[in-house]
């Protein structure tokens, strides 16, 4: 089965579309603020990410994302869920715990690091709030 396939009617098209702009547009600025704002001097500190981020390839690899996890939600959760938040931040550990497997754990065992358990610290942190927020919403995207 492909993407295509499994998006066949106008009503999944459209939940499928409202669940990947669910990931999408909050999971974009968070991860901007976060990591270019707010703690934009703790990463520096920690020496492991480039002086100039380049801005398309993080935003090229949340798109991505933001398809695979809104096509996923409906093979996990199929046919009536109980409740948009139960169900969301049941996905949102899932699919948080998923992410963080390779953009938390893989990237500290694999890149040089001023302090490794503060990078562990800091994106676990991120990953936490990233999924708390974008779960419900992909599942709220799915119910409309």
């Amino acid at each position: 089965m492909t993407i295509v396939s499994d998006i066949g009617s106008s009503a999944t098209a459209r939940r499928f579309w409202f669940g990947a702009a669910a990931y999408l547009l909050p999971t974009f600025p968070i991860a901007f603020v976060w990591h270019l704002v707010l703690f934009e001097p703790a990463y520096h500190t920690l020496q492991i990410y480039r002086a100039d981020p380049i801005i398309p390839f993080g935003l090229a690899s949340m798109m991505i994302q933001a398809v695979t996890f809104s096509w996923a939600f409906p093979k996990i959760f199929p046919g009536q869920r109980r409740s948009v938040v139960r169900d969301g931040l049941l996905y949102g550990m899932a699919i948080g715990l998923l992410s963080w497997s390779f953009t938390t754990l893989a990237v500290a065992a694999k890149h040089p690091m001023t302090s490794t358990s503060d990078f562990l610290l800091l994106e676990t942190a991120f990953t936490a709030v990233q999924f708390a927020i974008v779960g419900p919403l992909i599942a709220l995207a799915h119910r409309i």
